[in-house]
Formats: structure tokens, sequence, C-alpha cells
């Protein structure tokens, strides 16, 4: 996977250093010395992640970080700080300024590879869902909002079966969370699959089962497959995070836990996945809005000729009925002329609420031009089609 990677550091051998390391992985990289350049950087490039030193002269790591939150056309590049700061409580303030995660110098290579590509991943999704996003908003098809607050509030799946740790877990997530907890794999994936989870934290050191098989079932069950999932594992135990983080796990904390940071990086996973869910909403609602009717909700007449040629195949392939009502409304133009076009919008929404009302489900009313109107009845004979035809009129 290859990415345009942005290398900030103030001393010329930390940048070297880093990008003969991302190059020989074939990353493109860039590079910078100090925060007011790598600002500029990024919002006239746009890279696909940043590697960002925290102690530099003038603006430091975490004041580039506020930055670029704050900007929304860059907002959503990924920020990983790389330091000598290794204390809690630089984590945790790093990632309330809007870093994504740490790396500690010296910068171990496997990790750094990893999460290098973990983020890039998530990037791509982010940046293809927004593409859409702007191409809708281009179309008319969805309205760009202001900034709105975000709930960072959300219901979280705990897989943990040592009942201390779920319980000290639950306890520190529980004032902005609702918190379930399951210690058995299999009904933790079953609850899972049925329950509309923001977020699931995952135990590595479970006691009756495997947590990295845990983590790898999420990500192919198709209700899952999209939710962040944050793992806990013992300090030092590089080797299985790697291998989360390879199976598409967002990100991880070390035991003895911060319970700061294990909030920070909480909220951090449900902001990002607040985003993409609008995303996503807007992107279902434009394609709703490209084959429905803007006015009446009823399909379109560009949907209605492409799934109706389809219609026919098959009811010539199955040797069965297919019936089509067309209807319009008559004098139509005399409540536009006399009442104005407004009264015959309200016209318009009125007859296609009743017409949606008595037709069947498997029925594809759709409004054809005007004040035209057709139903494409499927597996259905002309005498039945008539019948229904006499009770719409």
């Amino acid at each position: 996977m290859s990415a345009r990677v942005l290398v900030v550091d103030d001393i010329k051998a930390n940048v070297k250093l880093l990008e003969a390391k991302l190059k020989a992985e074939y990353y493109d990289v860039l590079t910078a010395s100090n925060g007011e350049e790598a600002l500029k950087i990024i919002q006239e490039e746009h890279p696909d992640i940043v590697l960002l030193d925290v102690m530099m002269p003038g603006m430091d790591g975490f004041d580039v970080c506020k930055a670029v939150r704050k900007d929304p056309k860059i907002a959503h590049i990924p920020i990983v700080l790389v330091t000598a700061l290794d204390q809690p409580e630089d984590r945790v303030k790093g990632l309330n300024a809007g870093a994504d995660d740490f790396l500690t110098k010296p910068v171990n290579d496997i990790a750094l590879c990893a999460r290098v590509k973990n983020l890039v991943r998530l990037k791509l999704m982010t940046d293809e869902l927004m593409m859409r996003q702007s191409t809708s908003e281009e179309m008319g098809l969805v309205h760009k909002k202001d900034d709105e607050p975000v709930d960072l509030s959300g219901r979280i799946l705990l897989i943990e079966d040592r009942e201390l740790a779920a319980r000290q877990i639950s306890q520190t997530l529980a004032a902005n969370n609702e918190v379930s907890v399951e210690a058995d794999d299999q009904e933790a994936l079953i609850k899972a699959r049925n329950d509309d989870f923001d977020l699931i934290i995952v135990s590595l050191d479970l006691e009756t089962s495997d947590g990295l098989r845990i983590c790898s079932q999420l990500r192919t069950i198709e209700m899952t497959r999209g939710t962040p999932i944050l793992v806990i594992s013992d300090d030092g135990d590089m080797k299985r995070l790697l291998t989360a983080l390879d199976l598409g796990v967002n990100d991880y904390v070390t035991r003895p836990l911060d319970h700061n940071e294990l909030m920070a990086r909480v909220k951090t996973l449900l902001k990002r996945k607040r985003y993409q869910d609008m995303l996503r909403e807007n992107l279902q609602l434009s394609l709703e809005l490209a084959i429905t009717d803007g006015l009446t909700s009823l399909y379109n007449r560009r949907y209605m000729e492409n799934h109706l040629s389809a219609l026919v195949r098959r009811a010539k392939k199955q040797d069965k009925p297919l019936s089509i009502l067309m209807m319009d409304i008559d004098h139509f133009k005399a409540v536009n002329d006399t009442h104005g076009h407004a009264v015959g919008d309200e016209v318009l929404i009125e007859f296609s609420g009743r017409l949606q009302r008595n037709v069947r489900g498997l029925d594809m009313a759709c409004r054809y031009g005007g004040e035209e109107f057709i139903v494409v009845m499927p597996e259905t004979d002309g005498a039945f089609a008539y019948m229904v035809a006499e009770r719409l009129r």
C-alpha cells in the first residue's frame, strides 16, 4: 500500500533516519524541519499521514495537532507523534490535542510500518467517503453542514473474562458510555452481531479464549466489519499487538492501564466513528435522492426505466406476468393556473401519498414526469392490475 508520509523533526538526522526507513517500504516521503513549515505542507499537499516530533522550537507538535484538527479540509489526516516523551500524561496531552497515536524514540521499525499501514488504510476509506460526499454536494443531493457538537458517548462492548479487570475498565468508561461486558467469546460475537455497538474493546490476554481470533472474527462479520476495535495487552507484547493491527484493529492500550489514556483513546475512536457514520449517512441519502423524485419521494423516471428493463427480462425468463399501470391527473394545469404552483405541488404530494398507500410492497410506484405516474406490478396479470387501477382511480 503506497502513501505520502510527511516526516517533521527539527533534528536533521532524525528526519533522514525515518525517511530512509519509509522509503525502504516504498512510501513517498515529504519532510519539514519545524511546525510552521509542517502546517503549510499539510494544507497544500494533504499527505496521507504525518509523523510529527513533539519537542520543536516555536510551534511544537501539540500546537500543530490542534491547528490541523481545527481545519475541516485537513482534520481527517492521521497524525502520529514521534517523541522521547513516554509518560502517560504526555500521551493523554497528545491524544487530547488530536494525535492518533504515539511512537517512542528510538522508533521500532516493525511498529513504525504497522502503524503507518493501519492509519493509511483508515484514511483511504475516509477519503473515498469524503470524495463521494463532495460529489453529492456539487450535485445538490446533500447540503454541507456547519460543524456541530459531536456526541462522544457511545455503546461499548467489552470482551474480558477476568472479573476484576472488567470491573475496573467498566467503571472508568461508564461515566460517559453504556458499557456491556461479556466474558464468553461466542456470546460476545453473538452480541456484537445483533447489537449496534459504537466500539468493541477486546482483551488480548483472555484466560479462556484467543483475543486475536476474536478480532479476526469481528472483521469477517458484516455487522462489525466497520466497528472500531480497541485491544488491551500486557506491556511489551509487541508481536501480538502488531498482529492485531494487521487484522484491522484500530488502536491499543497496554497494561498497566492509565485510565486517562484509555478514556482519551476511546474518545478519539468514537469521534472518528461519528464522522465516518455522518459521511456514510450522507452517501446513503445522496443515493436515495439520485433514484427518487425530490417532491413526491416516489422513484424517478431514470430509475424506473433502468429497473423496468431488468424486470421485463426476469418476467420473460421465468414466464411470469408483468403489468404496467400509467395514470395522470386530469385538469392539473387548471390547478396551477388558478391556485399557483405551490398548491399544485401539494396536490402532487397528496396524490403520491395515496398512491403509495394503495399499492403492494413489491410494486414500484414512480413519478414519470409532471402529473404523470407509473406503477410497475411484477407477477401480476391484467385482470388483477385492472382491479388495482380501478381502486386507485
